[in-house]
């Protein structure tokens, strides 16, 4: 096992995960309606295939892909069709969404089996099963699994990274998958393995989680060239770039992607799930979730349907604490702060941390001090300070010019500025106005 492998730069915030590190997995009941966005993936929404009163079943497909970077979306309670329409999002915008009227006497069995077993399929068929399925990458970006499974013809892939580092403080869903489900990761893996046509596999995961090391070690099939390497537990660890650097010692090019230098990097809930899919022969419809922070009575480890609302979430994790102050959608350095308690859980929601208002107080930001800390804690090597003079100045192409693209929006500059300044948050406000720019 390697030890103490890392990358250049990055911060060590306090992981703050014993609220919820030794809390098994436990299911969250059905609730009484269940909300599914069209949009939950990384690419184009899904286009809906039903009306308004249609019946559906736990598992049908109620929004199909539209094109090949974009997954379908499927009914993860059987009920009634309620409504179709604009309904709060994690991204802080409304989204078409497809309201499901859970029906309480039903046995919330599936329909049909809608994924085929994976043994002696073809890597296109297997791809197109995994598609058929839903399957997203569960770390929060929820790019389309199947994309991974298929590089393009000119990338020579010849290792699988399967990150278990679950760098972001608080959170813990990835960490009881490993210690609970390891021999569904490694079924995952091979079914990874087998679809690449490659043998080697390495599982990264942070030495803060010696039971989950000592589990997956344990449980490594004989048959298969898989190491498990303990890593420096430090943020974010987990980005793929850096798990890429501290794993393999190979350098992603500026705007490239890990198949340049010959890598998958898949998430260890992504790949669990993988092989769920086709072991049950149901979609992607739930997923574990942490709800955790000391504005929550009860933090745990949650299975709940996808789509279930934040508030019947709360409600399961015995309700908001008497001063609690701020709910996120996600870890305290990438997540997203919510307004609604009716946003409900996508696919890529790994948990919901709630503050209180100790820990969330009202901050102020001052001038630039210019103390290079920001420079310092960049793990991709850019200048925040000099990115955030330009966001500022909404001076969009320069900052292109200065490798905006290359931001992973960790927040790791945010996180050292000793004058509060928000730099991630302006790099997010400069990505989307250059999105939204009309191209020349």
């Amino acid at each position: 096992m390697r030890r103490n492998s890392t990358f250049h730069s990055g911060v060590h915030p306090d992981d703050a995960k014993e609220l919820t590190a030794a809390s098994p997995i436990r299911r969250l009941p059905f609730p009484d309606e269940v909300v599914l966005p069209l949009q939950q993936h990384t690419g184009a929404p899904a286009t809906l295939i039903v009306r308004v009163g249609d019946r559906v079943e736990r598992g049908d497909m109620i929004a199909a892909a539209e094109g090949f970077i974009s997954s379908p979306v499927h009914a993860s309670a059987a009920g009634r069709v309620a409504a179709i329409g604009p309904w709060p999002h994690p991204s802080g915008q409304y989204q078409t969404a497809v309201r499901i009227a859970v029906d309480r006497y039903a046995a919330q069995t599936p329909r049909r089996r809608l994924v085929p077993n994976w043994e002696g399929l073809s890597p296109k068929e297997i791809v197109a099963a995994v598609q058929q399925a839903g399957v997203v990458g569960l770390g929060g970006a929820a790019f389309p699994a199947h994309v991974k499974l298929s590089p393009p013809s000119d990338q020579v892939i010849d290792t699988l990274l399967v990150n278990g580092c679950e760098c972001e403080p608080y959170l813990t869903s990835d960490h009881r998958v490993m210690v609970e489900y390891s021999e569904r990761v490694y079924l995952g893996i091979r079914i990874m393995l087998d679809c690449l046509g490659i043998r080697r596999a390495i599982v990264g995961i942070e030495q803060n989680k010696p039971d989950a090391i000592a589990t997956m070690t344990a449980a490594a099939p004989v048959d298969l060239d898989i190491e498990v390497c303990g890593l420096e537990a430090k943020y974010p660890q987990g980005a793929e770039k850096m798990l890429i650097k501290s794993l393999l010692d190979r350098e992603v090019p500026s705007g490239g992607l890990p198949g340049k230098v010959g890598v998958v990097v898949q998430n260890v809930g992504s790949v669990a799930t993988l092989a769920e899919v086709f072991e049950t022969g149901l979609p992607l419809i739930e997923r574990i979730v942490t709800v955790t922070g000391p504005g929550v009575r009860e933090p745990g480890n949650w299975i709940v349907p996808v789509g279930t609302k934040l508030r019947d979430l709360l409600a399961g994790s015995g309700g908001l604490a008497d001063d609690a102050s701020e709910i996120i959608f996600g870890g305290p350095m990438m997540g997203v702060a919510v307004a609604s308690l009716d946003t409900p859980v996508l696919k890529g929601t790994s948990g919901v941390l709630v503050l209180s208002k100790g820990e969330a107080p009202p901050r102020e930001d001052y001038p630039c001090i210019r103390c290079g800390r920001c420079l310092d804690a960049c793990p991709v090597f850019l200048n925040p300070q000099r990115l955030g003079n330009l966001a500022t100045s909404e001076r969009w192409p320069e900052m292109l010019e200065n490798h905006l693209m290359d931001c992973m929006l960790c927040g790791c500059c945010s996180y050292v500025c000793p004058s509060n300044i928000p730099l991630s948050h302006l790099f997010t406000t400069a990505k989307t106005a250059i999105r939204r720019r009309p191209v020349a």
